[in-house]
């Protein structure tokens, strides 16, 4: 996919997917592997409602190749999980 065709695919109806797709395909995607591209591209196919929940945390995909790229994503964009408490203010 070409990179124009890509950033305007990368363009979603939700502002928040915009604030983590943009910058990932901006700082992250060039580096990736071939296939985790072609992850990237079926990603894009998937419904906003869903891919805000994977970002969230609220929900996995159940596709293991689509769950892998979310992961990668999470890990570029500072969405990452913290299950160590990092919200405690102690």
């Amino acid at each position: 996919m070409d990179r124009n065709r890509l950033f305007w695919a990368s363009r979603r109806g939700m502002l928040e997917l915009d604030l983590v797709l943009l910058p990932f395909l901006e700082n992250v995607y060039e580096g990736l592997p071939q296939d985790d591209k072609e992850r990237y591209w079926a990603m894009l196919d998937s419904e906003d409602q869903d891919m805000f929940a994977w970002f969230l945390h609220r929900k996995d995909p159940e596709d293991p190749e689509l769950k892998r790229i979310v992961e990668i994503v999470r890990a570029n964009t500072g969405m990452k999980n913290d299950k160590n408490g990092a919200d405690s203010t102690t």
